[in-house]
């Protein structure tokens, strides 16, 4: 059964009837559409929830989202399709991992397992120095061309966006990605809607799975952090052969890695692993 309700101004888009509800959050410059080959497949298994994250539909208003705005977008989501006020399974990718994460912070009795996609501790003191000169010019050289984007909107604010999205090979359809989508790399970039220095370092307590593509320009986490995070029992680090984009690359495989991961989760107790060093998985 697939099913669209609207909370919040959000349509959410519902598929499956499972007991075990898997919220699946997008990056830039995507859709709830870019999960339609997960959900094609754990639909017949888990409930399956996905929006469009706050701005970044085509008809949306163009403003800064603010990291608590964002956030509470997410929360309302997930109060919404919650069952029973049963725990949700993040799935995360890009932005969504950002924001994902940062809920998962503010509201740890909500979630029982994580998958993120290709962020880590992205921010982190340890991967800005992993990076050489050249892979830190490439990050502000795109981040800041998106803020441009952002600031100048209109037709010529949505041709630099696009031109973008297909220089670092995004999936998306063109008729998609926006400018308006682009208030992430505003905000880090001039600082507006309070910046994301509030950020909390990402600490998960719960089992988590992370996937990430081997073939980009950079990394968007530490070796330090794969260790802590594959330290903890529960936890699984899988690499892929991919770029940005795993679970789009490579669905089948995506999906059966995440689909022989999630049992785990559910068979382990709450308390088991959970330990002071648990703190030390942080983005830094």
């Amino acid at each position: 059964m697939s099913q669209v309700k609207k909370v919040d101004g959000i349509d959410i888009h519902i598929d499956g009837e499972g007991e075990e509800t898997i919220v699946m959050i997008h990056g830039w410059p995507d859709t709830y559409r870019m999960w339609d080959a997960q959900v094609a497949d754990f639909k017949h298994r888990y409930r399956c929830v996905r929006f469009t994250l706050p701005g970044f539909d085509p008809d949306s208003q163009r403003r800064v989202y603010s990291l608590d705005a964002v956030v509470r977008s997410i929360s309302y989501v997930i109060n919404a399709v919650s069952q029973n006020k049963k725990k949700v399974i993040l799935m995360l990718h890009d932005w969504g991992c950002v924001f994902g994460y940062e809920y998962y912070m503010r509201n740890k009795q909500q979630v029982a397992a994580i998958i993120g996609v290709d962020i880590g501790d992205a921010n982190s003191v340890e991967t800005r120095r992993a990076r050489s000169f050249a892979q830190k010019l490439g990050v502000s050289s795109y981040q800041n061309m998106l803020s441009l984007a952002w600031a100048i909107g209109g037709p010529i604010g949505n041709m630099i966006t696009r031109s973008m999205a297909n220089k670092l090979g995004a999936p998306s359809v063109r008729e998609y990605i926006g400018s308006q989508m682009n208030y992430p790399y505003y905000i880090l970039s001039a600082g507006e809607a309070g910046s994301y220095r509030n950020l909390q370092a990402f600490v998960p307590k719960v089992p988590m799975l992370y996937i990430y593509g081997v073939r980009k320009p950079f990394m968007f986490h530490s070796n330090s952090w794969l260790e802590k995070v594959e330290a903890r029992k529960g936890n699984k680090i899988v690499p892929f052969n991919t770029d940005h984009w795993p679970m789009v690359r490579q669905p089948e495989r995506f999906n059966k890695v995440v689909q022989d991961w999630l049992p785990m989760p559910s068979a382990q107790p709450e308390h088991e692993g959970e330990s002071p060093a648990e703190d030390e998985v942080a983005d830094g």
